[in-house]
């Protein structure tokens, strides 16, 4: 039996790491690719749309650019459901690059339209691409977790949720400077989106092959009762379903302030083509940021704490920007990006529109890799296609709801406003019917921001099946720093009057700890305790428990108790050895008088330790053993 720290498994290096790997590189070469391309193309014929449409058609230019943006949208809504039955019954990188494939045939037809000035061609590529993108969903996020790691997930989404809007930047500037002008630019734009359709066809080759988790899955091709069926599915998993809700709010929210953009920029800042510019590359690399930050402050796991703090982050940001915004429209000849910049109010947009796109990466990637984590693997594609529906259905509604709302007389920073406002009764009601977000979000801002969590062996607690988790008692604050820092749900066995603690009562009743009380107190409710561990086990849940049956007013470990082996001879499952270290003294010990007592006297940020050690047989556990195992793992560091 081990007596002291066995040898971790290997920590991951990093989400740039991925980037050096085939199992990730390829695909996200081809997800960049895809998403350039796209916006290449849309913003092309957006464009040409916007300065050329008398020469196109007789229909007005406004009418033409929502038919388009409707018509890219149209297959989310006819073909997911049918996307994701075939991204589940079949190999996923044969899936991929059919549909790359698929895509060098589509702008060959773009680029006929280009070169005839063909308005009826283009806008059928357009459609052709909208169903490129409706097959490629549902496979974009299934495969990631087939080739990566739980703890590179969170990483993985930061990296793809960052490409796809530098891509939709680059595609965006690019597709408008290929078209503006030139004698020659229906060529440019024809070589330049076949070009990146070939390149996204041979990067696509390169990814690893990804089995299908459903082979025998009989195809439903009727998209109406299919997509009825699907969107049933997001519904079977609580947490799920709702991290999917989240995820299609923040596509509503995202796409009111990326429609008003070019019209704010120019018609509010009196800005030219460059100010939108600037605007946009502002937004985008603030999305891009708050991604990559995700993984940084979630420790390499999916840490759905964020999900609160990046929608409080939305609302502030979204109410600052409409007091910033002026009120009136501007009059005068247009200015250009040097001149806005010089302007000190503007800088004030500019950070508002930044934080907006930062709490916007901290609020979408975790619930990506929530939906990755959680879902059932077997029907995995079908439910991202259902959210994908979902997405589409919500953009639409935010198309519709800012029209109706600028045709009634609605500024643009009114809209903001109401936008800072639904985000904030939206996060409200999601969060009270899954308290667990904001459970994690208290968990996450108490270990970062009382402390500093130093944790080692986090890989050795199961994925999935019962445990029961063991640590020295230290602090009122232990069973929350554990659950800030371990990836899986852990329900905690709490003494009653722990439990009661304001604040500390909160996170313990929403993450469903077990409260016991001792036989000489309350025999029912230590009975029923014992009970509730063993449906818990039986559920295949993982629980926690402090063996020493109180917190220490010393520094060192108590005995262990008995009820560690009670629970065991009920349901004999693997014990993971835990110890908590540096937290005596730390504001919630008993060291030199009550918890409490002395609010933050280490100050902010201190630094503490957890250290997780490999299960133990059940069969192996005595609490003598196990007691002298946490103290090795505990080390001289109290």
């Amino acid at each position: 039996m081990a007596e002291g720290p066995v040898q971790q498994p290997e920590a991951s290096s990093g989400q740039f790491a991925l980037l050096r790997e085939r199992r990730f590189l390829p695909f996200f070469g081809t997800q960049f690719l895809g998403a350039l391309n796209d916006n290449v193309f849309k913003q092309a014929l957006i464009a040409l749309i916007t300065f050329h449409a008398a020469s196109l058609t007789r229909m007005d230019a406004g009418v033409l650019v929502n038919l388009a943006n409707g018509l890219f949208i149209l297959p989310f809504f006819l073909f997911s459901a049918t996307a994701g039955q075939l991204a589940d019954k079949y190999e996923k990188t044969r899936i991929i690059r059919l549909v790359k494939l698929a895509e060098i045939a589509i702008m060959l037809v773009a680029a006929a339209g280009f070169l005839r000035n063909d308005l009826w061609l283009l806008l059928t590529a357009l459609f052709l691409m909208g169903v490129h993108s409706t097959f490629f969903g549902p496979v974009k996020y299934s495969i990631l977790p087939q080739h990566l790691r739980r703890d590179e997930l969170v990483g993985a989404n930061g990296l793809v949720e960052s490409g796809t809007f530098l891509a939709i930047l680059v595609g965006s500037i690019g597709g408008g400077l290929l078209i503006a002008g030139r004698a020659d630019s229906a060529i440019l734009v024809a070589a330049v989106t076949i070009g990146l359709a070939i390149a996204g066809y041979f990067v696509c080759r390169a990814i690893p092959a990804a089995a299908a988790p459903s082979p025998d899955l009989a195809i439903n091709w009727n998209p109406v009762t299919e997509t009825w069926r699907n969107l049933q599915f997001t519904r079977r998993n609580r947490p799920v379903f709702l991290a999917i809700l989240g995820i299609s709010w923040f596509w509503f929210y995202g796409a009111m302030f990326l429609a008003q953009i070019p019209n704010f920029s120019r018609a509010y800042l009196g800005g030219d083509e460059s100010v939108f510019v600037v605007l946009l590359t502002t937004f985008s690399v603030g999305i891009g940021l708050g991604s990559l930050l995700c993984e940084r402050l979630s420790g390499h796991k999916v840490e759905i704490g964020l999900v609160p703090l990046g929608a409080i982050g939305l609302s502030v940001f979204a109410l600052d920007l409409f007091f910033a915004s002026p009120w009136t429209t501007a009059t005068g000849p247009a200015i250009g990006a040097r001149e806005f910049l010089g302007a000190a109010a503007s800088w004030r947009l500019i950070i508002d529109l930044a934080g907006i796109g930062l709490f916007g990466g901290f609020y979408i990637v975790p619930l990506y890799a929530l939906v990755q984590t959680r879902s059932d693997p077997a029907h995995q594609s079908r439910i991202i296609a259902g959210n994908n529906i979902l997405n589409a259905a919500f953009m639409v509604v935010a198309a519709l709801f800012g029209a109706l709302m600028l045709h009634f007389g609605a500024s643009i920073p009114l809209l903001f406003l109401v936008a800072a406002g639904l985000n904030a009764l939206v996060a409200v009601y999601i969060f009270s019917l899954v308290p667990e977000f904001l459970m994690r979000f208290l968990a996450w801002l108490l270990v970062h921001t009382v402390y500093r969590v130093r944790a080692s062996g986090l890989a050795h607690v199961p994925e999935r099946g019962p445990a029961l988790v063991v640590c020295n008692h230290v602090s009122f604050a232990d069973a929350v720093v554990i659950m800030g820092m371990v990836r899986r749900p852990i329900r905690f066995v709490m003494d009653h009057n722990i439990f009661r603690v304001p604040v500390l009562s909160f996170i313990f009743r929403t993450s469903n700890a077990i409260p016991i009380a001792p036989a000489k107190e309350d025999p029912q409710a230590l009975q029923r305790a014992y009970d509730e561990v063993a449906k818990a086990l039986a559920a295949g849940e993982i629980v926690g428990l402090f063996p020493e049956g109180r917190i220490t007013d010393s520094g060192d470990l108590y005995p262990f108790r008995g009820g560690l082996m009670r629970i065991l001879e009920r349901t004999p499952v693997p014990v993971v050895p835990m110890a908590l270290q540096g937290l005596w003294g730390s504001t919630f010990s008993r060291k030199g008088g009550p918890a409490m007592s002395r609010p933050f006297r280490r100050g902010l940020w201190s630094r503490i330790g957890l250290v997780v050690d490999a299960p133990w047989p059940p069969e192996k556990v005595t609490p003598e053993a196990m007691q002298e195992h946490v103290r090795v793992l505990r080390g001289d560091w109290r």
